[in-house]
């Protein structure tokens, strides 16, 4: 679950994480009385989950309440990268002398968690990697051992941060490690953390993702459920229950379980190809639950083709090719479909499947073979 930045501070400040006062305004009055009371100059933010607000003049400097009034109006419903401005942080600005950058993440792959940090703040992290990579310090954190503070000292100093900023950023990082760990995130992200004129290290800005798994130990999350923007995809698949997460390939994925769908995005992209989407079946492949699937999918216009992926472990291949039959006579598909199906009675499902074999319905024994046909057909509809 992404936060919101204002969402973000307050998750901060429960932890001792120092941020700028403010307020969150949902029309242009409230937005002028949270000027009014933050002082001025006052700083206007766009409330979106999504980068560049700055670039696309979500962020504005307001001198007086005339300003501030102005502005709000012009941010309050803009459009930026596809989001809607339905709310706005109001803060007094800050008078920043050096800007930095601070997060804590999982590094699926070391199975550890990675402390990042980097000099270079106030600008997108991709392109501080991308342009000069020794810039960022990579620290692997045992969840175990946790992090003590002299390896986050000798991270600050190995960053070329500031020596005046280096004992505030020390403290700070401390903080921000047990607000990601005893706060459930999946992320906590600073950019830029910065360094005033009065030697003060605080969170202008903050980017966290929790983790969904631990709501239950979290009832104070459901103000932030509440607030979660999904797009039509991601809202209908709720409404059906499935797990789904919308993204911006060509190619829609559908396969039970996690594992197996995750796997399925990424052979799709070792060929060649983009997934559309992540969706989970989860254990069953039914006829209901199929359609379900192809409902959301069609929804995607970006879709071009659609590749089934199912592994038949305890459910049976051939009940899943029945079901997806019975599916494609209650849903019409609006592209081609590529099916993998393997597994217990794989030979049957595939012989059930067999009469219907077309241009527009295409079976593949192995999932290289599927993901390959899928982005085939892509680019042959393009």
């Amino acid at each position: 679950m992404d936060l919101f930045e204002y969402q973000g501070k307050q998750f901060f400040a429960r932890y001792g994480i120092p941020t700028s006062p403010g307020g969150v305004a949902d029309d242009v009055e409230e937005a002028v009385r949270q000027a009014d009371a933050a002082g001025y100059p006052a700083v206007i933010k766009a409330q979106v989950q999504v980068g560049g607000r700055g670039k696309a003049g979500g962020i504005k400097i307001a001198n007086n309440a005339a300003e501030a009034r102005t502005y709000a109006e012009a941010i309050l419903g803009m459009d930026i990268k596809g989001h809607l401005v339905k709310r706005v942080w109001v803060e007094h600005s800050s008078d920043i002398v050096k800007e930095y950058y601070a997060s804590y993440t999982l590094d699926r792959n070391a199975k550890k968690y990675l402390l990042m940090l980097s000099a270079k703040g106030g600008v997108d992290i991709e392109e501080v990697a991308a342009t000069d990579p020794e810039a960022i310090v990579r620290v692997h954190i045992d969840p175990v051992e946790g992090v003590s503070r002299q390896v986050l000292a000798e991270a600050v100093e190995a960053s070329g941060i500031d020596l005046e900023a280096r004992a505030g950023v020390v403290d700070l990082l401390e903080k921000l490690y047990l607000a990601y760990v005893s706060g459930d995130a999946d992320l906590a992200e600073i950019n830029p953390l910065i360094l005033n004129s009065a030697g003060q290290i605080h969170a202008l800005d903050a980017k966290v993702t929790l983790d969904d798994n631990a709501t239950y130990r979290h009832p104070e999350w459901a103000e932030y459920a509440a607030t979660v923007e999904y797009d039509g995809r991601e809202r209908l698949a709720k409404e059906k229950g499935l797990n789904y997460i919308g993204l911006s390939g060509s190619v829609g994925i559908i396969a039970n379980g996690a594992g197996l769908a995750m796997s399925t995005l990424d052979v799709v992209n070792q060929v060649g190809g983009s997934a559309a989407n992540f969706l989970d079946l989860g254990g069953g492949a039914s006829a209901d639950t199929m359609s379900a699937a192809l409902e959301v999918i069609n929804t995607d216009e970006n879709v071009e083709a659609v590749l089934v992926n199912i592994f038949g472990g305890i459910v049976r291949c051939d009940e899943v090719a029945k079901g997806i039959l019975e599916a494609l006579s209650r849903v019409e598909l609006k592209a081609p479909m590529v099916i993998r199906l393997d597994g217990t009675n794989a030979d049957l499902a595939r012989e059930i499947l067999a009469p219907h074999i077309s241009d527009r319905l295409v079976v593949e024994p192995t999932m290289v073979s599927a993901a390959k046909r899928a982005v085939e057909l892509v680019k042959k509809g393009a």
